[in-house]
């Protein structure tokens, strides 16, 4: 091959790359962007929110696992079902987490040792530990509810709306949803940098800048949970699934 192709052969790639960094760019500034405004949030919230009237009393409170334990998710979830249970002291719990049920330290155990600590009866919590993603979930769900049976599926907000949809998929006819939204620090988070100590610079101080601190970033977590739950809707919207 002679030098020129070769030359061209470069080129050519270099300039695929060059588009492919500019494609790169051109995404992270527009999710940069987004997370300025509030639009995230709204997305989040419309997961969480949009397929969670609830319509009927539950007799059966599913909680869905996310995570081992402890964990953020699990002891959210926890922290949702045990006020649920309360709210609704007739309800039963399910908990739908996959896991040896034998084993004392096992996630599913863990759980229910954490909903017992709670002040929840021990007598009114099952299990279900088979099931590892939200489609095997609604159909293992099947074993042990009847499709007429209303229930309470608590669960992260970014996936209620599929979770919802997936067991209505597998024929649960009363299905309402709450998410475990996190509630924000009541407290003003603000403080002056200079009173701090420190090196003085030339950096802008940021002690009044809440969106600066948290919230930029709280919404670039936001459109990752987002983009993940979008592709998964894609996946059970093509497989049937929902």
């Amino acid at each position: 091959m002679t030098n020129s192709k070769l030359k061209a052969k470069s080129i050519y790639f270099l300039k695929i790359v060059r588009k492919i960094f500019l494609l790169i760019g051109i995404f992270f500034s527009i999710c940069i962007l987004l997370a300025l405004t509030e639009q995230p949030f709204w997305a989040y919230h419309w997961l969480g929110t949009s397929k969670t009237e609830l319509k009927w009393e539950p007799d059966v409170i599913v909680l869905l696992g996310g995570g081992g334990m402890p964990s953020q998710s699990n002891l959210m979830r926890s922290w949702f079902a045990e006020k649920a249970a309360k709210s609704f002291p007739d309800a039963k719990i399910l908990i739908n987490i996959p896991g040896d049920i034998n084993d004392s330290l096992s996630t599913p155990q863990l759980v229910k040792k954490e909903l017992q600590l709670r002040g929840i009866d021990s007598t009114k919590i099952f299990f279900e530990a088979d099931a590892t993603n939200t489609r095997s979930q609604a159909l293992n769900c099947k074993k042990h509810i009847k499709m007429q049976t209303p229930i309470l599926l608590i669960t992260s907000p970014e996936h209620m709306r599929r979770a919802v949809l997936s067991f209505k998929k597998a024929g649960f006819e009363k299905v309402n949803g709450l998410p475990a939204f996190e509630n924000a620090l009541e407290a003003d988070l603000s403080f002056e940098d200079d009173e701090l100590g420190g090196n003085k610079t030339a950096v802008p101080d940021v002690g009044k800048s809440i969106n600066a601190r948290y919230q930029i970033w709280n919404h670039l977590k936001y459109e990752i949970l987002i983009a993940r739950e979008i592709v998964a809707l894609a996946y059970y919207r093509l497989r049937g699934w929902i």
